[in-house]
């Protein structure tokens, strides 16, 4: 197997996690397999680079003189509002000789201001999605998931996601089992899949104001496989069922339906991961009553089934 040369692309005021994450993950995956990947590091002139967090960084080498890469990663951070004009024009120029174009959170910016996105969908941190898809329109930009490969491109979330697309890559260059012998040493998940929202249920919504709803946002979370239908749940809030149901939309920004769904889902999901529990226990459990319903959610949710999603994101016993 030829080693992979992986570049990642400094510059100041860069999100340090967004760098060393995946190079940790990189790095991991060549001592497991020496030889499989070779990890380089430069900024636009060589020199060294101060982080957002205040971290110095000393790059391997300037980008003019930085091999081809196989993998290049472009990660964000506060530098990417007013980048330097030489290294979008870099990327403009060296972005499709890569095999793999990677952005990490912000580093899509970068990514769009070189036309490497037209055309494309793509994400990044929450918080800048918006304003993605309005200086870029030719961008598909969609808020949810952790990240999202399309053709050679892959974009991800917020820092940590950069640490799961980057197994993610390991597992498709390598096996699934030194991705997790990486993701052991790091003692993260194996990986979450890509289409994971990058909110739990409890963080996407908003807090509830009144204490009564935010009471029966609690309940939810803490019973998934009791009835929550709006009229027991109205009950718990001492409301009727139309006014509950206008409230809670208007204090957390989703319907109680849509809530509840979300909370499923992540019950089912962990249990998946974390037990061993059959697949109609978990659907009992969870609230949807039968593996059938509760295959539906998964498929439409996570393009996937529940089984296929333990075998896959489920970590195997430790030998």
């Amino acid at each position: 197997m030829a080693q992979r040369t992986v570049l990642v692309v400094l510059f100041d005021d860069v999100q340090s996690l967004d760098v060393t994450g995946p190079v940790e993950v990189f790095a991991g995956a060549e001592k497991h397999v020496p030889g499989t990947y070779r990890i380089r590091t430069a900024s636009p002139d060589g020199a060294p680079v101060r982080t957002s967090s205040g971290l110095t960084v000393v790059p391997d080498l300037a980008l003019a003189a930085a091999p081809a890469p196989d993998t290049l990663i472009v990660p964000g951070g506060q530098g990417t509002r007013h980048p330097d004009p030489a290294l979008v024009e870099w990327l403009r120029g060296h972005g499709p000789r890569a095999r793999r174009l990677v952005s990490v959170c912000t580093g899509a910016v970068l990514l769009a201001r070189a036309g490497l996105l037209d055309g494309r969908r793509a994400t990044t941190h929450w918080a800048y999605c918006d304003r993605l898809a309005r200086d870029h329109p030719a961008v598909d930009v969609d808020p949810d998931p952790i990240f999202i490969r399309d053709g050679h491109v892959a974009t991800s979330a917020g820092v940590t996601s950069g640490i799961d697309l980057a197994l993610a890559l390991v597992e498709e260059d390598l096996d699934r089992d030194t991705a997790l012998s990486v993701a052991r040493h790091l003692v993260v998940f194996l990986r979450r899949p890509g289409n994971q929202a990058q909110f739990s249920a409890q963080l996407a919504a908003q807090t509830a104001r009144r204490e009564p709803l935010r009471e029966v946002q609690r309940w939810i979370t803490e019973h998934p496989g009791a009835e929550l239908g709006v009229e027991a749940l109205a009950g718990r809030a001492g409301l009727s069922p139309r006014h509950f149901a206008r409230a809670f939309r208007a204090e957390t920004g989703t319907t109680p339906g849509r809530y509840v769904d979300r909370v499923r889902l992540e019950h089912a999901r962990r249990l998946l991961e974390d037990t061993g529990d059959g697949v109609e226990e978990v659907s009992r459990a969870s609230g949807y009553g039968t593996p059938e319903a509760m295959r539906r959610a998964f498929v439409k949710s996570l393009g996937t089934s529940p089984a296929e999603y333990r075998r896959r994101f489920r970590p195997a016993p430790a030998r």
